[in-house]
């Protein structure tokens, strides 16, 4: 649920730094939101890494840089906007794998190691700084899955092992195993997005046999069910969706108050618009574009209630700039 490069960085290092220091322009002031610049990334410039937040600190994990895919973990303090490197995942270097967090810990599995589709599955205590090896994954061996944790479990589904997939699993970290339940409904999928909101996940985008699916979903945990949203493309017969261009896949995803955003991924094209979902209306609107160069295989993750986007690659180069998205600002061309 987020993943890189040092030949092409080094390479294209004036170029790279034209790109990261300079907003895109497709950049709009006719919406409203702001893209702001953090620190950057303190790893390798990456894409299809993994995040997951304990507490009010998010972690970034994994991921490729073109050449290998790596194992390194890095904590972000959002107050104080640094970076610090903390223990490497002991099960080897992987991209495109799911991240996730209960209560207290955080989880990192599946992905791929630029050979196997990955199962293994791995518990990271932010206290001890210790990764440790629990109960492989359940389902097929997969990579582009999407992960989330509601309370104290964890949850895994869509993805690809050879072909998309769409079933749902369970992770009890009280007795570290794994337990099926009631499929996604809808169409299979992998390059998904899932965000989690008063204890209900949701999920959409993505891609089924090479073509962009535009159902939502969302799963309700005390029922043990997922419910059908409004679609994400204009197929209604109102207006609400008439202007709709949320299709996509890999993609990012995160909460801030009551809505949640998406913004980058592909389409047919490297894509970096963002989109509003309201979830007391079931509607999205159209928010400023995210206002680095455009990406697909980004991460994101959102902390003390606030959104950040970072990393992620275009057709040319990989990325390790990240902004943080203030949804009412006005837009500023100069922060």
């Amino acid at each position: 649920m987020s993943r890189i490069f040092y030949s092409i960085l080094f390479t294209g290092s004036s170029l790279f730094l034209l790109y990261a220091c300079t907003k895109s322009s497709s950049s709009t002031t006719s919406t409203v939101g702001n893209w702001v610049r953090r620190s950057d990334f303190d790893g390798v410039a990456r894409s299809e890494a993994v995040s997951f937040v304990v507490g009010d600190s998010a972690y970034v994990a994994t991921g490729y840089d073109g050449d290998v895919r790596l194992s390194d973990l890095w904590k972000y303090d959002v107050v104080n906007n640094y970076w610090i490197q903390k223990a490497d995942l002991p099960g080897g270097g992987r991209s495109s794998a799911v991240g996730f967090a209960t209560t207290t810990k955080g989880y990192v599995g599946t992905g791929y190691d630029g050979v196997n589709k990955l199962k293994d599955f791995w518990e990271y205590n932010p206290v001890t700084n210790n990764w440790t090896k629990k109960a492989d994954f359940a389902g097929p061996a997969r990579y582009d899955a999407v992960g989330f944790g509601i309370s104290d479990k964890g949850y895994i589904t869509t993805g690809f092992d050879g072909n998309y997939l769409k079933d749902f699993w369970m992770y009890d970290p009280a007795t570290d195993s794994w337990t099926q339940k009631v499929s996604l409904g809808g169409s299979k999928r992998s390059g998904a997005v899932s965000f989690v909101y008063k204890g209900n996940a949701y999920v959409c985008t993505g891609t089924n046999n090479g073509t962009p699916v535009n159902d939502f979903w969302m799963y309700d945990p005390t029922a043990d069910k997922w419910t059908e949203k409004n679609f994400i493309s204009n197929v209604s017969t109102e207006t609400f969706d008439d202007a709709y261009a949320i299709v996509r896949s890999n993609s990012v995803a995160f909460v801030i108050g009551d809505k949640a955003y998406v913004s980058t991924g592909e389409n047919g094209s490297i894509l970096s618009d963002t989109w509003e979902y309201d979830f007391a209306t079931d509607v999205w609107i159209k928010k400023t574009n995210w206002e680095g160069s455009e990406r697909t295989g980004a991460t994101g993750f959102s902390v003390k209630n606030r959104g950040f986007l970072l990393t992620g690659r275009n057709s040319t180069f990989r990325f390790d700039d990240m902004r943080e998205f203030l949804p009412n600002d006005a837009y500023n061309a100069n922060d």
